[in-house]
């Protein structure tokens, strides 16, 4: 790709996303924090695209490749968790799917610090990669993988369950549902099978029906405030068309609320991981969104931001705490984890994506 020749930070990227990919095809979430050390499908699924975008083919296969052998090793705890929704009798969060695999493909052990691994929006999240790595119908054994996984995401997208951010707030999130529409639109693509769409449809309407507050969506039915992850609603999920004055709206009030002037991009308000600072990938995407719209002008200080916070080698964080909401909270995480994860791949992913776009 034309970036990479010349453009430091995105060569280094790349190198970051290829360093950090294991034997196995997984992307680590970032090598060097402890808690981070498993392979999650939703920062994969964006790590997997950004490869594809760089023409590093392989990379992004050997990924898909790892996904469906950990998804089809875990087959018969999938079958059971479809069937018993199906029956009314859904699973109890710990026996559902992980959001996050070792890099092996296996469930995480007990000894490991508990994590809040029922996550809809990664399953969703890497139907939608993998139908943009292949760009049209399955053939092949992969095609069972992907058929599983949309099964999974169309029962399960009702349920409450944790957000992008790991975090409960009430299970209903709107980028959750976002991600199971872009699945099982692909799954539509993959299976060449508009049962799919059908299904997908179905999430949309639910997510128009009960997420609008004021004329725009909210992070969820009970929770008006705005999150930047409704960013991904327009690109890349494709909830909602570019222009859409429902899209439109959400995006001005990302800019309004989250997004600091000639800085970056906040979750949301009131967060308090590592003080609530800003964060390198939502800001890559709300740049990513300017650009799809043909707004250079305005995504240009945001791709200036982003650059300045790498590190001297490269490495970009994954989020910045000079202007956190609650610096108070930065010191009890750090004494919990250490510094905050650096170099997170789906940070350099995003960088990617959104210089690829320029």
């Amino acid at each position: 790709m034309a970036i990479i020749a010349g453009d430091l930070i995105a060569r280094r990227s790349v190198e970051v996303l290829k360093q950090g990919q294991s034997a196995s095809g997984a992307f680590v979430a970032s090598p060097a924090f402890p808690v981070y050390r498993y392979a999650w499908l939703r920062d994969g699924a964006f790590c997997a695209y950004a490869l594809d975008r760089c023409d590093e083919l392989d990379s992004a296969a050997a990924f898909h490749a790892w996904v469906a052998r950990s998804i089809e090793a875990h087959r018969p705890m999938i079958e059971q968790a479809i069937a018993r929704i199906d029956a009314g009798d859904p699973p109890l969060p710990e026996q559902m799917p992980p959001a996050r695999y070792t890099l092996e493909g296996s469930l995480e052990t007990t000894e490991d610090e508990p994590w809040p691994n029922f996550q809809v929006d990664g399953y969703g999240m890497w139907l939608w990669s993998l139908a943009e790595h292949l760009g049209g119908p399955i053939v092949g054994e992969l095609r069972e993988t992907a058929e599983l996984v949309a099964r999974y995401v169309r029962a399960t997208w009702p349920m409450k369950s944790f957000s992008c951010w790991e975090e409960f707030d009430g299970g209903e999130h709107a980028s959750t549902l976002g991600a199971a529409v872009a699945g099982l639109d692909a799954a539509a693509s993959l299976l060449d099978d508009s049962e799919w769409s059908d299904a997908a449809r179905v999430v949309r309407e639910r997510l128009l029906a009960r997420f609008v507050r004021e004329g725009r969506l909210a992070r969820g039915p009970d929770d008006a405030r705005v999150d930047g992850s409704l960013l991904w609603l327009g690109v890349p999920f494709r909830v909602l068309p570019l222009g859409d004055p429902l899209l439109e709206a959400t995006v001005d009030a990302v800019r309004r609320d989250l997004h600091r002037p000639g800085g970056g991009v906040y979750r949301y308000r009131g967060d308090t991981y590592y003080g609530g600072g800003e964060w390198i990938l939502l800001a890559c995407s709300l740049a990513w969104h300017e650009l799809s719209r043909g707004n250079a002008e305005a995504a240009q200080p945001i791709r200036e931001w982003v650059r300045a916070q790498a590190h001297g080698n490269g490495d970009l964080p994954e989020q910045v705490s000079d202007h956190a909401q609650t610096p108070g909270m930065i010191a009890p995480w750090v004494a919990r984890w250490g510094p905050a994860a650096t170099p997170l791949l789906w940070s350099h992913a995003m960088y990617l994506i959104m210089e690829s776009v320029a």
